[in-house]
């Protein structure tokens, strides 16, 4: 998997994954021009969209629903280090469930790819890459 990210200007980045860009933006009153979400909001939209997938596959698999999911993904930012913590999803299923069918759809949502990457600390390795003096 592999995204590419592109300065457009000042803070306003291009965000380009397969065939597909996604804008990037801060807000005016942090100098951008406010014209696409913040990183942190992308990465709740991430986890948020990875969890309505595992829920309507849940649904559809058992014939319960094919359309209708709606998920709410909330944090908080926090201090020392600065990050997002306290994430708290809602999935607003359409259809009833019964209490065993809310659990296992519960048990599906946190098998998502993004949450389980939160749950479990990843390696990131950061390299800089420089131009070359003429020299």
């Amino acid at each position: 998997m592999q995204v590419h990210i592109q300065q457009l200007e000042k803070l306003k980045f291009a965000i380009h994954a397969s065939n597909h860009t996604v804008i990037c933006d801060q807000p005016t009153d942090n100098g951008g021009t406010d014209e696409g979400m913040t990183p942190p909001e992308l990465m709740l939209a991430s986890l948020g969209s990875c969890a309505a997938f595992y829920a309507v596959q849940y649904l559809k698999t058992r014939n319960l629903a094919a359309n209708g999911i709606e998920v709410t993904v909330n944090a908080e930012k926090l201090k020392s280090p600065a990050r997002l913590g306290n994430f708290q999803i809602e999935v607003d299923c359409p259809v009833p469930l019964t209490e065993e069918q809310q659990m296992a759809i519960v048990r599906s949502v946190h098998s998502c790819l993004i949450h389980n990457t939160l749950m479990s600390v990843p390696e990131i390795s950061i390299e800089l890459k420089l131009p070359v003096l003429a020299g």
